[in-house]
């Protein structure tokens, strides 16, 4: 075994606080971006939207596949180590992607990107943590949300003006100067961490069930919606694998005795908790990203800027951050935590009485208390969680929350797509009964487009058109209802999680945590 000697070098909070978190941001931006850019991307290689999707699947494969091995990366490497081999990494994906000449060098390149990107969130996170008095933990998480959900709102947004304005390889060419930056200031600001090496150690069993069940499961979750999910046969024996390997993946980590995964945080009921809130909150986010867009582009007629303004509404609620730290210190976190939840369940109630002649003030005001709402759920929650454990395992536990996140995002994702399309045609199938000589409802609007059609050419025509145009509305009725019965769901996930809040511990204490 080989130790290092941690240097201890004290550097202004607000200095630390930036200089982690800027490549947070940025790893971030480069996940939401990328979205917009894909056709784009499509395009300029000559492929199918589906194989351009892979630019996007390739990195959170990358991503969540080192998101769990974060504490144990760190206790191998050293923390100062860690940080530039995986923020070089990540600027050499940056490199490689926005000089890309094909599509296959820019997937390649944005692995590499996400195997850099990939633990700068929960290592981030850790630092801020770990250096920051106990007193003051809830401004570190404040600092830290602050970072990821501005990133992430603004992704979209900031990608679109770059492609439009600029071109996609614009998207990763910003990353190239920040990666810089970063590599000279970090080894300045941040202190390192003693390296612990053990010859014979390492848990390979364990690192290759996670990469083969993260990677089974991303892949299920990307392309399920295309190929009809378990209808296909090769969805159905993936997802089969997938299973297996987590299942083996859990048994195997929580048998060795050291594993690159220690699960074993899991018995620590703050942790538990928090993780299991925090993934609401992120399934919620993520589920949101889907739906808000389909019906204001899809439904309303809304513009890709008009939709990145209105969604970016929820920047505002990012102010708020500022004073949340300070909450956390003065009031009960679970107080916080179950009135950031009632805030979203609320906000969700609002959606659901949406309908296609609401006003943009609207649609904004629900916005921003799902934005506050957010706030103040995930601050407290991510303090609560991490807070409860000793110091020596927080980058371990940070990682294993950040994947959970993660992978309840995804999920969360892939299932909103999935029910926008199945609900809408089990609301057609009850809409379309409405539509026959027996609903007089039906034949007054059928009569008045009829009519209108009738001077431009024949009655048959104008009966055709008039169908048509009804139908149009049918699809849209029915999509519109799909897309409320997901928010109900969602709000049903929120209230339900104000329950669950009251089962965290109100002390934390961490010789308790040791000995779990």
């Amino acid at each position: 075994m080989e130790n290092t000697v941690a240097n201890t070098r004290k550097s202004p909070l607000w200095l630390l606080a930036l200089v982690v978190s800027l490549p947070t941001f940025f790893a971030f931006l480069a996940t939401s971006a990328t979205n917009v850019a894909l056709l784009h991307i499509a395009g300029a290689f000559g492929s199918t939207s589906d194989e351009a999707k892979w630019v996007v699947t390739s990195y959170m494969i990358a991503n969540g596949v080192f998101l769990p091995l974060t504490g144990w990366l760190e206790r191998t490497l050293g923390r100062l180590n860690f940080l530039k081999i995986f923020l070089l990494l990540f600027t050499i994906g940056s490199v490689i992607c926005s000089l890309a000449p094909n599509l296959l060098t820019l997937i390649f390149g944005r692995i590499v990107q996400g195997v850099g990107g990939g633990v700068l969130m929960p290592m981030s996170q850790s630092i801020l943590l770990q250096e920051f008095p106990p007193d003051r933990k809830g401004d570190a998480m404040s600092i830290f949300i602050l970072a990821t959900m501005v990133s992430s709102i603004c992704g979209p947004t900031v990608g679109g003006y770059l492609v439009d304005n600029l071109s996609w390889q614009w998207i990763f060419i910003i990353n190239i100067p920040v990666g810089i930056l970063s590599l000279i200031f970090i080894p300045m600001i941040v202190n390192d961490t003693p390296r612990t090496v053990e010859k014979g150690s390492t848990d390979f069993e364990g690192i290759i069930f996670l990469i083969l069940w993260l990677f089974s499961m991303q892949v299920v979750l990307d392309k399920g919606q295309q190929y009809g999910w378990f209808d296909c046969t090769w969805i159905r024996w993936t997802s089969l694998f997938s299973f297996f390997c987590m299942l083996l993946f859990v048994v195997w980590e929580l048998e060795v005795k050291k594993p690159v995964v220690d699960l074993r945080v899991f018995k620590n009921i703050n942790f538990l908790i928090g993780t299991i809130l925090g993934s609401c909150v992120n399934v919620m986010v993520f589920s949101t990203v889907i739906l808000l867009p389909q019906f204001y582009q899809g439904l309303m007629g809304y513009t890709a800027s008009a939709t990145g303004l209105v969604m970016g509404s929820r920047v505002f609620s990012c102010l708020t951050l500022v004073f949340v730290g300070k909450l956390c210190s003065v009031y009960n976190p679970k107080i916080l935590i179950a009135l950031g939840f009632m805030l979203l369940g609320s906000s969700m109630t609002m959606f659901i009485n949406f309908n296609m002649q609401v006003s943009p003030i609207t649609i904004i005001i629900p916005n921003v208390v799902f934005g506050l709402g957010v706030v103040l759920a995930i601050v407290p929650i991510s303090a609560v969680a991490l807070c409860s454990l000793p110091k020596e395992i927080t980058p371990s536990a940070a990682g294993i929350h950040s994947l959970c996140k993660c992978v309840m995002g995804s999920i969360g994702t892939s299932l909103a797509s999935s029910f926008i399309i199945g609900l809408s045609q089990v609301h057609q199938n009850y809409l379309i009964k409405n539509m026959t000589e027996n609903n007089l409802v039906f034949l007054k609007h059928f009569s008045h487009f009829q009519k209108f059609f009738l001077a431009h050419g024949d009655i048959i025509s104008a009966s055709r058109k008039a169908n048509v145009l009804l139908y149009k509305q049918l699809l849209a009725q029915a999509k519109l209802c799909a897309i409320s019965d997901i928010f109900l769901i969602i709000a049903t996930i929120a209230f339900t999680a104000v329950v669950i809040v009251f089962f965290l511990q109100n002390k934390k204490n961490e010789n308790e945590s040791e000995k779990a």
